[in-house]
């Protein structure tokens, strides 16, 4: 008697993972610091994908988690639970010397205290040259990238100068290219205008917006400056520890050919279906602890529960 073999219906085509293309992933993310018997939670799943080549700030209220999110992609800070991925590099599994080499090669960082991004008693030369030095290029690449950098970033003719004897913009411009130096993928910018004027924020952000246009270096930036945050294409915003709304900015030409800029907000649904309802909405509609929900053709409805 023969036996014909069972056909098994073909598994379901695997779902392409979050942020598989993306140079900057987290997903589910969260950081937890213990301070005495309390638990603070920093990060609360947030979820975040950032494209190379992109330039994002990042916006929030002072504790929302706009700053742990920063450490924690600079490799300063490791999360508690999720996932973090820059490039090729899990920065939940990185041993000592892994996050040694990340922090050399992958990503700069600029801090808004423009007295730590330095030191005091080298020039500005010296300081660019200082983490090529660390990750042992040549003497003569590293004199030549030197003065490129501080070149682009508008700071040559500073180039023998020591740190107090530059105003804020040139010590945050030569800040901007010691970060630079070993040509990471990714910069990071925490507050770098919060200590400067008007007029001078506008002249660093330049140079930061000139990397990245001009070096293709992604750059993310968080800022409470509007004026700032309302010059890139994204700005992320993050409440309670979470990634909470995003706008979009775009220049579109007139009837008449004139250029403006469209910006356009949207809410963010993380991983698990989540969705902030801003606050102004809420209270319009006196949503509260329950809603009800109502899948229509074409989008949902949130109705307060009567």
């Amino acid at each position: 008697m023969s036996s014909t073999p069972l056909s098994l219906p073909a598994p379901p085509p695997r779902a392409p993972e979050f942020g598989a293309d993306a140079l900057i992933v987290c997903e589910s993310l969260v950081r937890i610091y213990q301070s005495g018997p309390i638990e603070v939670q920093a990060l609360q799943g947030l979820d975040l994908i950032v494209e190379s080549g992109e330039m994002v700030a990042v916006v929030g209220a002072s504790g929302s988690g706009k700053s742990t999110l920063l450490s924690i992609l600079a490799g300063i800070d490791a999360p508690t639970a999720g996932r973090a991925r820059v490039d090729k590099w899990d920065l939940l599994g990185m041993s000592r010397a892994d996050r040694v080499r990340y922090r050399r090669q992958t990503v700069g960082f600029v801090r808004q205290q423009t007295a730590s991004n330095l030191v005091p008693y080298l020039t500005a030369r010296q300081m660019v040259d200082l983490p090529m030095t660390a990750a042992r290029v040549p003497a003569r690449t590293r004199r030549a990238r030197s003065m490129e950098l501080l070149g682009a970033l508008g700071v040559a003719g500073f180039a023998d100068r020591r740190p107090g004897q530059l105003s804020g913009g040139q010590q945050q411009r030569v800040a901007i290219a010691v970060s630079l130096a070993n040509q990471p993928r990714v910069l990071l910018a925490d507050e770098p205008t919060g200590e400067l004027d008007t007029a001078t924020s506008a002249e660093v952000f330049g140079a930061l917006r000139d990397v990245n246009r001009e070096l293709g270096v992604t750059v993310v930036v968080v800022t409470h400056d509007p004026g700032v945050s309302g010059q890139v294409e994204r700005t992320v915003a993050i409440r309670d520890g979470r990634t909470s709304s995003e706008v979009l900015r775009r220049t579109a030409t007139a009837d008449d050919g004139g250029e403006h800029v469209i910006a356009e907000e949207y809410a963010v649904m993380d991983r698990a279906g989540r969705v902030q309802v801003p606050r102004d909405y809420r209270e319009a509609l006196n949503l509260t602890r329950r809603v009800r929900l109502a899948l229509e053709p074409d989008h949902v409805t949130i109705r307060p529960d009567a």
